[in-house]
């Protein structure tokens, strides 16, 4: 893993863990100022000081990176072994105003989609990266994803940026999300947050006082993950005006004429969860559309896959069958 940390004198740290029978920590500094999104990394297990690819991880909205610390290191695992072996690094980041990357004064709005695509640009440039061959975003970070490829495309990060060659979509509805369509339950979560005193007397306050509310067990010890202490009492590791902004940001967006036109050079594949509440059978049936549609050779591919026996939480509900779906393909671009 990576942590990177800001510091006042605007020096940036570095320690790296590689995932091997032996954790080898490689700290190293730098100078830059720029102030980007923080992140983990998780390495294939092998020598060498570069890995031959690389690839994003993009967590949802009220996640940050550690929820995709187990599914990334059997991933890396996963391709370490099959046939052709091939060695990677995955970069878990905290979006804006998630994780670690709440605060980050640098990162400034509109807190949208978009700048939250723009920040990972700015993360490639700062650390002096190559493009990342993959880009795989889980629900929100699905469409941060999607907008990620779209400015690439279009040139807006300049000449020397590179379209990753696979991009994952995570059980996330690529169009505007129509809220009388849906469960809404993320917006009663953020009108619930609204509602909480600032600072929280303990995590188990928090899930009793969910729960009282009506949200399930499940549900309610996930948001006090969010939580961190502060002296005697808890506060949120999140920005919470910052998030809901990146929400309704996020039910705006439309991607559809993306997926209808990929850019050549790219696959994009979106994963939807066989129980997940969040498609709609109308957005099923355009999907498989869109998806029938696409034979122009001088355009990019799309593939839909279904991921049986989960629901939204894809990493948690069935995260071997969604290695088994990921793995061969990420191993084909060795």
């Amino acid at each position: 893993m990576a942590r990177i940390i800001n510091n006042k004198s605007g020096l940036r740290f570095c320690t790296e863990f590689l995932y091997s029978s032996r954790s080898i920590i490689l700290p190293f500094t730098s100078t830059r100022s720029i102030e980007t999104l923080a992140f983990e990394e998780v390495r294939s297990p092998s020598h060498k000081p570069v890995p031959d690819h690389s690839a994003f991880v993009l967590h949802g909205l009220l996640g940050s990176a550690r929820n995709w610390r187990s599914f990334s290191r059997n991933l890396v695992s996963s391709l370490s072994t099959f046939s052709p072996p091939s060695d990677w690094k995955m970069v878990l980041v905290d979006l804006r105003n998630h994780g670690h990357s709440a605060g980050v004064s640098g990162l400034h709005p509109p807190h949208d989609i978009v700048n939250a695509a723009n920040d990972l640009a700015n993360l490639v440039k700062s650390q002096d990266w190559n493009w990342p061959d993959v880009v795989l975003g889980h629900s929100m970070g699905g469409k941060v994803a999607l907008q990620y490829v779209l400015s690439c495309a279009r040139g807006d990060y300049g000449g020397s940026a590179k379209l990753p060659k696979q991009l994952w979509v995570l059980d996330s509805v690529p169009g505007i999300v129509d809220t009388e369509e849906s469960s809404g339950e993320v917006e009663k979560v953020l009108e619930t947050l609204q509602t909480l005193p600032k600072t929280i007397s303990s995590r188990k306050w928090l899930v009793d006082h969910l729960t009282n509310l009506g949200f399930s067990r499940s549900l309610s010890e996930w948001i006090g993950t969010n939580l961190k202490k502060s002296g005697e009492h808890y506060t949120w590791a999140f920005n919470l005006d910052g998030i809901i902004q990146m929400f309704d940001s996020y039910r705006k967006m439309d991607y559809w004429p993306l997926l209808e036109h990929p850019p050549k050079g790219i696959e994009i594949v979106i994963v939807r969860a066989e129980n997940s509440d969040r498609w709609d059978p109308h957005i099923i049936q355009k999907l498989d559309s869109v998806k029938n549609c696409i034979c122009d050779e001088s355009e990019g591919k799309l593939s839909v896959v279904v991921l049986p026996n989960s629901g939204h939480w894809v990493h948690v509900d069935n995260p071997k069958g969604l290695l088994e779906i990921v793995t061969p393909k990420m191993a084909s671009l060795a």
